[in-house]
């Protein structure tokens, strides 16, 4: 089978639209639905605040004891921003990629875990 470089993009029941790009296979078929869009970029918005208000934290000369702290706190929240997308992905794409027998999927399910679990 070929494959390809492609864009998806997707629009959630909420309005939200999701674009990535991936490699794939042209037997494809499984389809991204999520349940926790709004609350990963709420997650998300939170963290790049948090990054800047470490920055600012950088720029005034602050302890850097508290500066790792805070940063342990943006990692924190990253790793559990993070845990909510792959169980959202688990529950919705790759059941359907199970059902559809996309084996390409769930191999770039491992691919992922292990970039993200590093």
């Amino acid at each position: 089978m070929s494959t390809e470089n492609t864009v998806h993009t997707h629009t959630l029941k909420d309005g939200t639209v999701i674009t990535h790009d991936h490699e794939e296979e042209h037997t494809h078929g499984h389809t991204h639905s999520h349940t926790h869009t709004k609350a990963v970029l709420n997650r998300l918005s939170r963290a790049i605040g948090h990054m800047e208000s470490i920055k600012r934290m950088v720029e005034n000369g602050r302890d850097c004891s508290e500066v790792l702290i805070q940063l342990s706190a943006v990692k924190a929240a990253i790793n559990n921003t993070g845990k909510i997308i792959l169980q959202d992905h688990i529950e919705h794409c790759i059941v359907d990629a199970v059902e559809h027998g996309d084996k390409e999927a769930i191999k770039e399910l491992e691919k992922a875990i292990d970039r993200f679990m590093k």
